[in-house]
């Protein structure tokens, strides 16, 4: 599943820097996770590295695009090869 940032984004842009995938820009008055590009860092990290430096706890699954573990690697797979 994709991740997505909340209305509780204050902007500070730390998660930026974190996402492997570059899914992660800013947007009109937050910053926005692209789900094409969002793997949850399978395939680089034991768990989402975006939600782990977020202060304020706004990143979330987005129930809008789920997918399994094995979908994600591929994803991963897709964006940067084997």
């Amino acid at each position: 599943m994709a991740l997505k940032i909340t209305d509780d984004c204050i902007s500070c842009g730390v998660c930026v820097a974190e996402c492997p995938n570059d899914a992660i820009s800013e947007g009109d008055s937050i910053f926005v996770i692209n789900p094409d590009r969002c793997t949850e860092c399978v395939g680089f990290f034991d768990e989402p590295q975006c939600v782990n430096v977020c202060p304020v706890d706004a990143i979330v699954p987005d129930p809008e695009h789920e997918e399994t573990k094995e979908q994600l690697m591929e994803k991963k797979k897709k964006l940067h090869g084997a």
